[in-house]
C-alpha cells in the first residue's frame, strides 16, 4: 500500500479500522456545511462509505482520499486526496480536517504532498478542486497551492467555485 509523507504528516489509504474516525469527521458541522451531509452515522454506514468511496477509488484509479495523521503520534486529523467524480472531467483535490487542527498549516502540507505524489505517480497534468464560495479559508488555500479559479459549478445541490491546477502553470 502507498504512503504519502510530509514533514509533519502521514497520508495512507483508509481501512475499516478507521470507521470511528470517519463517523466523527463526516458529522462535523463544518464538514456538513462546507461539503455535504454524507449521512454516515453508524459503523455500517462508515464501512459502506469507505467501501464505495475511497477503497473503490483506490481499486479503480489508483488514488483516492487518504487518512491524514500526525506523523509524531499517529493521531488522525482528517482526510486528503484525489477523487474522480463522474461530474468532473479531471480528478479533483478533496480535503477535510477536524476543526481543532485548522490554522496550523496541515491542510496546505497534506494537499501539497498529495499533489506532488499523485501528479507524478499517475502522470496527471491537470487537477480540479471544488469549494463552497463561503469557505473562505479553503478558497485561499487553493490559491496558495497554485490553483486558479476557472468557473462556478453546481455539485451536491450547491453552487461551488471550481479551480484548476495545471503543471504548466
Amino acid at each position: 500500500m502507498f504512503k504519502i509523507e510530509s514533514a509533519r504528516l502521514l497520508m495512507k489509504p483508509f481501512s475499516f479500522d478507521d470507521v470511528d474516525f470517519i463517523i466523527q469527521l463526516l458529522n462535523e458541522e463544518s464538514f456538513i456545511k462546507n461539503i455535504t451531509d454524507k449521512n454516515v452515522h453508524t459503523i455500517a454506514d462508515a464501512q459502506q462509505y469507505l467501501r464505495s468511496g475511497p477503497m473503490a477509488s483506490y481499486a479503480t484509479f489508483g488514488f483516492g482520499l487518504t487518512l491524514v495523521t500526525l506523523k509524531a503520534c499517529g493521531t488522525p486529523i482528517g482526510m486528503c486526496g484525489l477523487l474522480k467524480r463522474d461530474e468532473l472531467p479531471y480528478a479533483d483535490l478533496g480535503y477535510a480536517l477536524l476543526p481543532q487542527f485548522w490554522g496550523k498549516g496541515y491542510a496546505y502540507e497534506a494537499a501539497k504532498a498529495v499533489l506532488i505524489y499523485e501528479l507524478s505517480k499517475h502522470g496527471l497534468e491537470k487537477v480540479l478542486a471544488v469549494v463552497s464560495p463561503t469557505n473562505i479559508n479553503s478558497n485561499k488555500l487553493l490559491v496558495k497551492l497554485g490553483f486558479e479559479r476557472i468557473d462556478s459549478l453546481e455539485l451536491y445541490g450547491k453552487l461551488n467555485n471550481q479551480y484548476a491546477f495545471t503543471l504548466d502553470g
